[in-house]
């Protein structure tokens, strides 16, 4: 059997979802896992009941920005996004699920800045930096990251891409200290944080601040990314049936 990845909804605008969602759907499927997404509009035990029958969880990109009083910012920056509290309300019950099971996690953008808060992580509201960030969904080649040589990222794309290589980018936030049980294990150019792994050896936790969804096709990275996470989850059972 496929393992069940649940991934909620990447944001409560029906447009936006409806447009970034399917690239996270084919990259799970043609990984060799099965997509179970969570509407925005089910009831937190109807959630949980859909967590049980997953074996890992997927926190996809989103347009939203996390409300800055999550993380001990007081004041807003004019850069920042709305919140979507029902993404939030998703992730955090998502997050819990995974945590208490040591289920794989895969954090993607707004995701691993999800992840990073939860775990009582901080953020940058908003970055100004020489280097490309915030890029259009058609740049593939936005920046270069560098791994730590001695991480699970790198365990998982050196062989692909070496520790230095390219990345699309499409965000204005960044991690800024990292959260319990979290720690950074790449970077650009300019320093901005760019993935996140758990430090837990019991399970995967990864966090990546590009999109590999994306690239999917033609990005040999992209693809070591997702069939690791879904090698991970098939070590994983179920807890419930749907």
């Amino acid at each position: 059997m496929k393992p069940r990845i649940a991934i909620p909804v990447p944001h409560s605008e029906a447009d936006y979802a409806d447009r970034a969602l399917p690239p996270y759907l084919r990259a799970i499927e043609e990984a060799g896992g099965e997509p179970v997404v969570i509407s925005l509009d089910l009831s937190n035990a109807e959630i949980a009941f859909l967590a049980a029958s997953c074996q890992a969880i997927l926190l996809p990109g989103s347009r939203a920005d996390i409300d800055p009083q999550k993380y001990g910012m007081l004041e807003r920056h004019s850069e920042t996004a709305p919140a979507d509290p029902r993404r939030d309300n998703a992730d955090e019950l998502l997050l819990q699920d995974a945590f208490n099971l040591h289920k794989p996690i895969l954090g993607v953008c707004y995701g691993m800045q999800s992840l990073n808060v939860w775990r009582t992580g901080t953020l940058l509201q908003h970055l100004e930096t020489p280097i490309t960030h915030r890029a259009e969904r058609t740049l593939a080649k936005a920046h270069r990251v560098a791994l730590e040589p001695e991480s699970l990222l790198a365990r998982i794309v050196a062989p692909a891409a070496g520790t230095e290589f390219w990345v699309n980018s499409s965000h204005h936030q960044a991690v800024n200290a990292a959260g319990d049980g979290l720690r950074v294990v790449a970077r650009a150019q300019d320093g901005v944080a760019e993935a996140l792994e758990g430090t837990s050896p019991g399970q995967f936790v990864l966090a990546v601040q590009w999109h590999p969804e994306r690239t999917f096709p033609e990005d040999a990275a992209a693809r070591a990314i997702f069939h690791a996470f879904i090698e991970a989850a098939a070590k994983k059972p179920a807890t419930a049936a749907t």
